[in-house]
């Protein structure tokens, strides 16, 4: 397709759009929304032609009715009993290695890598703590032990958690699981 340097493109497999700002040969640096310089290959990016009319027509082929009939309709779950062992087990589990993130960790510093680890841990905890889930385990695994020392560095910043190595059975070394105090005032 024929790029030219101020089209506004989006990334294929990515939710992330930009603007062209050099193409050299098959490649294509954008400057995304944010500020960032990404390169792609020309098969990796679509041009936008225009970025209203699509929003526009995306939901035109949908009826309102349907729409509105299918967040009415209320479907009762039923309610499982849990075995006593599985009530003590952790409610949630958040897997941080980087290939469970991002499908393009290849282009990726170690910064970087560490930085979105460290951002979903963060906003997973804050959602717990909203969520009032009790128990949640980050699983980093062992490495060189860099992720668990930041993250143990951002739960020490919480008034109300607590955080531990999770169960050795179930997760090895690799995981630290933190206890969130439902009624502890926060900072």
């Amino acid at each position: 397709m024929g790029f030219k340097v101020g089209n506004r493109v989006s990334v294929l497999d990515e939710d992330l759009s930009g603007y062209v700002i050099k193409i050299i040969d098959n490649n294509i640096t954008i400057e995304t929304d944010d500020g960032f310089e990404l390169d792609f290959k020309s098969n990796e990016v679509v041009l936008i032609a225009n970025e209203s009319q699509l929003k526009r027509n995306s939901f035109l082929d949908v009826p309102l009715d349907e729409v509105l009939k299918e967040k009415e309709s209320s479907k009762r779950k039923p309610k499982n009993k849990k075995k006593v062992k599985e009530r003590f087990e952790p409610t949630m589990e958040v897997d941080l290695h980087i290939h469970q993130l991002t499908d393009t960790s290849g282009r990726m510093s170690n910064h970087d890598m560490l930085t979105l680890q460290l951002d979903t841990a963060r906003k997973q905890l804050e959602y717990a703590i909203r969520k009032r889930i009790q128990k949640v385990v980050f699983i980093h695994g062992v490495g060189e032990g860099v992720l668990k020392i930041e993250l143990e560095y951002l739960f020490g910043r919480y008034n109300n958690v607590k955080y531990y190595e999770a169960n050795y059975q179930k997760y090895g070394l690799g995981a630290t699981e933190v206890y969130i105090f439902q009624n502890a005032e926060r900072d």
